[in-house]
């Protein structure tokens, strides 16, 4: 139930990378979900229907909000290849951004949403360091990673 009931804030993540939009409109739609939380910093893909205006767009037509929360974004794509590295420069970025916290959460309250990223697995992207950060706050939860 990802969504703000008793003072309880509960999202899921999802990473769009091996789906296409039609397969992954169908993962947000079996879990419900009401609006997607892009944390891209730069939500631009060469992966056709995954740049934020088409992507917006076809949420849109499915009745599911879109909202880029840029200052989540990772500003340090530069270290993808080393995730470690990468994972706890993130870490740095929201301890000197926590307004960029603040805004994903209040993007968050009150409907079923989603924090969107590329990476399919959540454990080598900063969705899972921001949703970890998000976790640790009273009333708020991850439902599930899909």
């Amino acid at each position: 139930m990802a969504a703000h009931t008793d003072d309880t804030v509960e999202f899921f993540t999802v990473g769009y990378a091996g789906k296409s939009v039609d397969d992954f409109i169908q993962v947000l739609r079996r879990a419900g979900v009401q609006r997607v939380v892009d944390v891209r910093e730069l939500p631009l893909s060469r992966k056709k229907g995954f740049s934020k205006r088409g992507l917006s767009e076809v949420l849109a037509e499915h009745g599911i909000d879109y909202v880029h929360v840029r200052s989540a974004g990772n500003p340090h794509r530069s270290l993808r290849h080393d995730v470690v590295r990468c994972l706890e420069a993130y870490r740095g970025h929201l301890r000197e951004n926590p307004a960029a916290v603040e805004e994903v959460l209040n993007a968050l309250v009150g409907v079923r949403a989603a924090l969107l990223c590329v990476e399919h697995d959540h454990a080598v992207c900063h969705r899972s360091v921001l949703a970890a950060r998000l976790a640790r706050r009273r009333n708020v939860e991850i439902v599930a990673h899909l």
